[in-house]
């Protein structure tokens, strides 16, 4: 009986690899992919705007950028909406955004007047706001929402990393 009872609490406990269900995907994101309408005008709006470079990685296809551990990607809108067998319209807010912290409000008000100043669309201005902390919104080119904000909750290492 008590063999009967480690048996059904490891198959209760495991999936069929034999992997705890805890482990089933780490907790962790390798590539975000944003399916843009004209990928080198988006690739140039990522290199001058925000002066990033782009990965060796990139071709004539896809651009990546290399983020703190994962990956920006750029991507023909439609041809990414093929590959995951969805509509490629939509239009609007999509329901998410990306965001770029700071370690204080100064840094979001410096930020956000360097992007004005390369004309990138500041879609609010920087300001207090209801969860405590300080932020501003962006757009790039295809409507995709960057926060640039400063969160009193969140530590940022010296890499700009996320503190846990």
């Amino acid at each position: 009986m008590r063999y009967l009872t480690i048996v059904i609490l490891v198959l209760l406990t495991t999936n069929s690899f034999g992997q705890s269900k805890k482990d089933i995907m780490e907790q962790r994101l390798t590539i975000i992919t944003l399916g843009v309408s004209n990928l080198k005008k988006s690739t140039d709006f990522y290199e001058t705007k925000f002066g990033w470079k782009k990965s060796v990685s990139s071709n004539q296809y896809i651009s990546f950028f290399t983020l703190n551990g994962i990956q920006l990607a750029l991507y023909d809108r439609k041809e990414l909406a093929e590959d995951a067998t969805v509509n490629s319209d939509g239009n609007g807010f999509k329901g998410f955004t990306l965001a770029y912290n700071t370690k204080s409000e100064k840094e979001v008000d410096q930020l956000i007047e360097e992007l004005r100043i390369n004309g990138v669309e500041i879609v609010k201005e920087p300001q207090k706001v209801n969860w405590g902390g300080y932020s501003s919104y962006i757009s790039d080119l295809d409507g995709n929402l960057w926060e640039i904000a400063c969160n009193p909750f969140l530590g940022i290492d010296e890499k700009g990393n996320v503190k846990e």
